[in-house]
């Protein structure tokens, strides 16, 4: 509130002046004192209305704000507007038509080391393996294993890097000739960007000091093509440091082991389309259809016994599930997912996804021939960004560059997603009472991307006519997941012994 003015002591020869004198004087006060009062609560209104718009203005920030928070972490989402678009047999999203032995349906077959698992009602929760480490107090937890998260990466924005990528298209030993945009015409503007999270820094990935972290460890990343895809980003970003030796791969191609010698670092990705053991249902004729039959208390052994020996496992995938597939339990057919059949109950995308992800954690949790201290990642789910159609229907992907945060469909399925992962991860976590569980959460940063992906710009000796807004370009944003793994990777590796 204003100062009041108060009037200053009349002088002495004021009071042997005449009544008249003293009559004016002391109207001429009161002109003073009604302006100074006037002044003063026309300042006070200003002032108390200037209050009122900063505190209106402040809460309104502070509620979008709120708002925008709980629909990254909380909103319950029924569905996608255009995932029923995406639903062609032989068209979904699921898959990479342009990837030689990608093509042709390779089906996780039944075999007797498959892992049995609880029904859907069971309340059984996964036990923790023992570690063989030590056991430490306070923040520390379990030695060399602690999952904790010092900085929230999964909100934030693209900013303009002008130094561009770790490499390039032609710097990169490994890249693989259908991620090789540049090659096949693309404009490289997407190439000038990096994730800027929201309160901290997300350091320029450095392959040596990556490499220095995972000395003498094992990685794998395990699910779909965009398993693949992260592992094609990383094996470009170490090659600037050590060029990998390629060991091993199937007959496919959905198994392939690297090795990095200098530092004996080994480097797998392990297919899998949805975790559990599946298998394609066949039509009339006995040919493969685009659905699966998923047993979801059955996983497949194709890679759940590849676990043992690793250090490191990065678990990731949600887009076959956008497919018309349908669900078994106890040798019986219970549901399914988009299949719109009378008889049979619709369980939605979000549901099989969360009862896959939690076999999936419950299996690494219970391995009883893994190491004590597998670290166990959850990459969540990323979006296709195609418009006007799909992979064959004339869908294209042209953006030039990120797009504006109002350009993020809020209705997506991919927010449930997101959601449905993290709870299962933070689930694993308090049953095993491990911090050995955590999250790669990018759904928001590549809902952000659709100008990274490959479009038409890719060798059409694979396939004619086809348009790829689900993978990502070499280099290009994809890379940012493992910029955010080489983050967390170093904040549960225990530093170096102080030399004395």
């Amino acid at each position: 509130m204003p100062p009041v003015l108060h009037p200053t002591s009349p002088s002495s020869s004021s009071s042997t002046a005449s009544p008249r004198l003293l009559h004016s004087s002391s109207s001429e006060w009161n002109a003073v004192v009604q302006r100074n009062i006037k002044s003063s609560l026309l300042l006070l209104l200003v002032l108390s209305t200037l209050f009122v718009f900063s505190v209106l203005y402040s809460s309104r920030s502070f509620v979008a704000a709120t708002t925008a928070e709980e629909v990254l972490i909380q909103s319950p989402l029924v569905g996608d507007p255009d995932v029923s678009g995406r639903l062609v047999p032989g068209e979904e999203d699921g898959d990479e038509p342009i990837v030689p032995g990608e093509n042709s349906v390779a089906a996780e077959q039944s075999s007797p080391a498959d892992i049995s698992l609880p029904s859907a009602n069971s309340s059984s929760a996964p036990t923790a393996h023992t570690p063989s480490t030590t056991e430490r107090t306070g923040d520390q937890s379990v030695f060399g294993v602690q999952v904790e998260e010092r900085c929230d990466m999964s909100l934030g924005k693209w900013v303009r890097e002008p130094k561009g990528p770790v490499y390039t298209n032609l710097t990169c030993p490994t890249l693989p000739d259908f991620k090789n945009c540049q090659k096949y015409g693309k404009d490289p503007g997407h190439l000038f960007w990096r994730w800027q999270p929201d309160g901290c820094d997300l350091p320029r990935f450095s392959p040596e000091r990556f490499l220095d972290v995972v000395r003498g460890k094992r990685l794998a990343f395990i699910g779909d093509s965009l398993a693949r895809n992260q592992m094609d980003s990383l094996l470009c970003l170490l090659s600037q440091a050590e060029t990998p030796t390629d060991v091993s791969r199937d007959a496919f191609d959905k198994f392939r082991t690297w090795h990095f010698p200098a530092h004996n670092f080994t480097l797998m990705v392990m297919w899998t389309e949805f975790y559990a053991h599946a298998v394609p249902v066949l039509d009339a004729e006995g040919k493969p259809t685009a659905s699966f039959d998923i047993h979801l208390d059955r996983l497949n052994a194709n890679w759940t016994s590849r676990l043992p020996g690793l250090d490191y496992a990065v678990i990731s995938g949600s887009n076959w599930f956008f497919r018309v597939n349908y669900l078994w339990e106890d040798g019986r057919r219970v549901g399914c997912v988009n299949c719109r059949e009378a008889d049979l109950t619709d369980f939605g995308i979000a549901y099989a996804v969360r009862r896959a992800v939690r076999a999936a954690l419950e299996a690494i949790a219970r391995c009883q021939d893994c190491k004590g201290n597998l670290v166990t990642f959850l990459r969540t789910y990323t979006p296709d960004h195609f418009e006007h159609g799909s992979w064959f229907s004339g869908g294209y992907c042209n953006r030039t560059r990120p797009l504006d945060e109002g350009e993020i469909n809020l209705q997506s399925i991919g927010w449930e997603l997101r959601r449905v992962q993290s709870e299962e991860v933070a689930r694993a976590r308090e049953a095993t009472g491990s911090e050995r569980f955590g999250v790669l959460d990018v759904t928001k940063a590549m809902m952000l991307r659709a100008d990274g992906h490959p479009g038409g710009h890719y060798d059409k000796r694979w396939v004619r006519n086809a348009s790829d807004c689900l993978h990502w370009c070499l280099p290009g944003p994809v890379d940012m997941w493992n910029d955010m793994l080489l983050q967390r990777l170093a904040e549960i590796t225990p530093p170096p012994p102080l030399v004395r």
